[in-house]
């Protein structure tokens, strides 16, 4: 255990040698959770739309109260030149314009009225917030659309004799036609769970940045190995009472435990500042945490005996790192890739720990939930650990 604890100890003098180390183990981890997670988006998760009613009517109001109904939606009625200038200083992603000839009466017409939504080009949301929005608007509108069907048949019969009973019949008709939309029954009764959002930009950003920047440093483990061997320092350990598993465990042990305390560190952000729901289930979160370090050390482990030297290894770490962070889904959200691409990235680690993490924050995942992950990432850890124990054996061989 003394031989261990040393290993732990040189190992973390090396990494911290430098002050510089502190800005990637949390400065610049907290930085991106941040603005990925709430740099859009209120403290509840929802996203900022400014809604400028220009129609100041009995429907425009209704459509802002429908959107305020609408998941994900957080309307906000401002004037134009507010939207114009939070738009184009790129404070919110999105604005709905809602038109002065947005009115009952062109409405009961039947005749078409346009809303213009504005959006930022490549945001994420764009789909949901533009089907909530639509939902919202045509809630509104088909009552109108009834009221009107029935204006138009009571006309072909000569239903009015004067302009006054058309208008008394017009009103009395959209009254009822409203009426009778409430009442209809829903089709489809959709159940989720209480504490499964449809989908949270701050847990989706606090799983994925807690990934990404965890599995570079532990793929730094290969330029640990090499610095070791090249220096001469691994071949001067293997020839004293220190054995070759010692010596491992030494080395992915600190490296898991310095990855462990920054994933607590980003779990306190994520709890304290994101406001989520990361202790629910403190046995969940710990195997979950711990399985994915330890597949990273693993597959470090095993680059660590192809390298030849220490800024190789630093640079295929990262290059590594960050591509499966990406394809991974810790940047962008699994369910923006095509259906092909989500099959396929099933290979990497990065995306069992990301799917775990995912389900445990927004769907509230549990332990039996999230076993295939677990045993996934364990398989990962396992397997390439041993390839790299095999790697190292037939080096020392030749």
């Amino acid at each position: 255990m003394r031989q261990i604890l040393a290993i732990v100890r040189k190992d973390i003098l090396l990494r911290f040698a430098s002050p510089s180390e502190w800005l990637f183990f949390i400065l610049l981890p907290v930085l991106f959770t941040f603005i990925l997670g709430m740099g859009k988006y209120g403290s509840d998760g929802k996203v900022s739309l400014l809604v400028v009613d220009e129609a100041q009517n009995e429907v425009s109001a209704r459509i802002v109260e429908a959107l305020k109904e609408a998941p994900g939606l957080r309307p906000e009625v401002v004037s134009r030149a507010v939207a114009e200038e939070r738009f184009l200083a790129r404070k919110v992603a999105f604005w709905l314009y809602l038109p002065p000839d947005l009115t009952v009466e062109r409405l009961m017409r039947g005749e078409k009225v346009r809303l213009l939504l504005y959006q930022q080009p490549n945001n994420l949301r764009a789909l949901a917030v533009q089907r909530a929005i639509q939902a919202a608007v045509g809630g509104e509108s088909l009552p109108f659309e009834a009221a009107h069907a029935a204006v138009t048949l009571a006309e072909q019969y000569g239903a009015f004799k004067t302009e006054a009973e058309r208008q008394q019949y017009v009103i009395e008709a959209s009254h009822l036609a409203r009426s009778l939309w409430a009442q209809v029954p829903d089709r489809l009764e959709v159940i989720r769970p209480s504490s499964a959002p449809v989908y949270d930009p701050r847990a989706q950003a606090s799983a994925g940045q807690l990934i990404t920047w965890v599995f570079v440093p532990l793929f730094g483990i290969s330029a640990l190995l090499a610095y070791e061997r090249n220096t001469g320092t691994l071949s001067r350990v293997m020839t004293t009472p220190t054995s070759q598993a010692v010596f491992l465990v030494g080395t992915i042990g600190g490296q898991v435990l310095m990855a462990l305390i920054q994933m607590g560190l980003l779990v306190g952000f994520g709890v304290l500042v994101l406001k989520l729901s990361w202790m629910r289930d403190p046995l969940t979160l710990i195997l979950l945490l711990l399985t994915s370090a330890l597949a990273a050390g693993a597959i470090g482990v095993f680059m660590g005996t192809w390298v030849k030297n220490e800024a190789q290894a630093n640079n295929l770490s990262i290059l590594m790192g960050m591509v499966m962070a990406l394809l991974g889904g810790c940047w962008y959200p699994l369910e923006l890739f095509p259906a092909s691409v989500k099959t396929v990235v099933h290979v990497l680690p990065t995306t069992w720990a990301l799917e775990g993490m995912v389900n445990y924050l927004m769907r509230g995942g549990t332990l039996q939930d999230l076993l295939p992950n677990l045993v996934v990432l364990t398989g990962f850890a396992v397997v390439f650990l041993a390839l790299g124990i095999w790697r190292m054996k037939q080096a020392q061989e030749t």
